[in-house]
């Protein structure tokens, strides 16, 4: 009897280990600017991350049964709290690669420390070449989003081809961002024939008016202004640019840091009196892809986001879940949460027949940046908030 029960004991505690031993979630950590008051683009991307999510976690997760769960951080678009936020989330156990936000400034600012730290960079959205283009080897940056080097041309041949112009004008943030785009501007000009930047002027986050920058630009010949903005400046600058005569408002055309918040709704009814076209490289309208319809109907059940051409942020969503159905790919292709691995392993992905595209090699050891310059297209707003892209789905990248 008393062997019985010791042998009882021992099957008991065996049993005991073999519960306590079941694995836990894999985490992934997404720091970015949930608490900059007008920004869409962070919860974008969190929407992205977790559609893709729940679909690897329903296909029984990564390395054999494991879940996936995200934890998030709020920058507030600051660099030295996104700092300060990569150090936590990099102390996480079992956490394999951060996520971040629109802000390239930061993702400038954090090369070093995700360096050193060996903590693999998911990019989304931020466009600043940058970002993947810097002398640290491995690289540890990894981009499914488009390049200031990629618009910059875009921008030359739409007013070129479009307005029929070739004197342009560019207003532009002092930050990394900015600096990237002049430099990318200024390169692309260089190369088309009758094409000229005639002026740029920088402005500050927080400016009270953008009006003496334009009017400069205006005075020193520009027939269109190509405009590096967010939100908050893109929608100022709109509507002081309603007050003036119809013959003195240009053509704007514009980089996308403007669809990463309530552009529309800040902008208003002045949106409709100006001729204004924006950088894209995925649209929801006329998408009609199995993977296009899952996302909409998974982001109609979370968020209500009913109508594609009224789905804020689309290209913050569409490319988070590629980039997070490409990252669990790398944790099993790995076989472990160890981050040295997950990064050689994304550098090895075959293909991936994803939202945005088709991926024949997503990234290789000397390229990081999963999309191409063929992605870019161009969409125009409307002032009842809809993204409605220039060119038909059929034509599209």
């Amino acid at each position: 009897m008393r062997r019985w029960f010791i042998c009882l004991l021992l099957l008991c505690a065996g049993a005991g280990r073999g519960l306590h031993a079941q694995p836990g979630p894999v985490y992934v950590g997404l720091d970015a600017e949930f608490g900059h008051r007008t920004s869409t683009s962070a919860q974008a991307i969190q929407q992205g991350i977790e559609i893709a999510m729940a679909e690897i976690n329903q296909a029984g997760g990564v390395l054999g049964g494991r879940k996936l769960s995200l934890v998030t951080t709020d920058n507030r678009s600051i660099t030295a709290v996104g700092l300060d936020n990569l150090r936590k989330l990099a102390a996480q156990p079992d956490l394999v690669a951060v996520f971040g936000g629109k802000f390239s400034p930061i993702y400038i600012e954090a090369l070093p420390l995700v360096h050193e730290l060996g903590l693999p960079l998911m990019d989304p959205w931020g466009s600043a070449d940058g970002i993947t283009d810097h002398p640290y080897q491995p690289s540890y940056t990894f981009r499914l989003s488009i390049k200031d080097a990629w618009v910059a041309p875009a921008f030359v041949r739409f007013a070129r081809e479009h307005h029929r112009i070739g004197r342009l004008g560019l207003l532009v943030p002092n930050t990394a961002w900015g600096r990237s785009n002049k430099a990318a501007l200024e390169a692309a000009v260089g190369t088309a024939p009758g094409m000229r930047l005639v002026a740029h002027r920088w402005y500050h986050w927080g400016d009270a008016s953008l009006m003496a920058s334009y009017q400069a630009l205006r005075e020193a010949g520009a027939q269109a202004i190509v405009l590096v903005a967010n939100e908050t400046e893109g929608s100022l600058l709109i509507r002081e640019m309603a007050g003036l005569p119809r013959d003195q408002r240009l053509p704007i055309i514009s980089h996308w840091g403007i669809t990463g918040g309530d552009f529309a709704r800040m902008a208003g009814p002045a949106l409709d009196e100006i001729d204004l076209v924006v950088v894209q490289s995925y649209s929801f309208v006329g998408a009609r892809s199995p993977a296009a319809q899952r996302v909409l109907a998974a982001l109609q059940r979370g968020w209500g986001h009913a109508a594609p051409e009224k789905v804020p942020s689309p290209v913050g969503v569409a490319h988070a879940y590629d980039l997070m159905h490409l990252l669990a790919r790398a944790i099993d292709k790995a076989g472990s949460t160890d981050r040295k691995a997950v990064r050689a392993a994304l550098e090895q992905l075959g293909p991936y027949d994803g939202l945005v595209q088709r991926y024949a090699r997503p990234f290789t050891p000397t390229r990081h940046d999963a999309l191409g310059p063929e992605r870019i297209f161009f969409a125009r707003y409307t002032a009842s908030d809809e993204l409605i892209p220039m060119t038909p789905p059929s034509r599209r990248p």
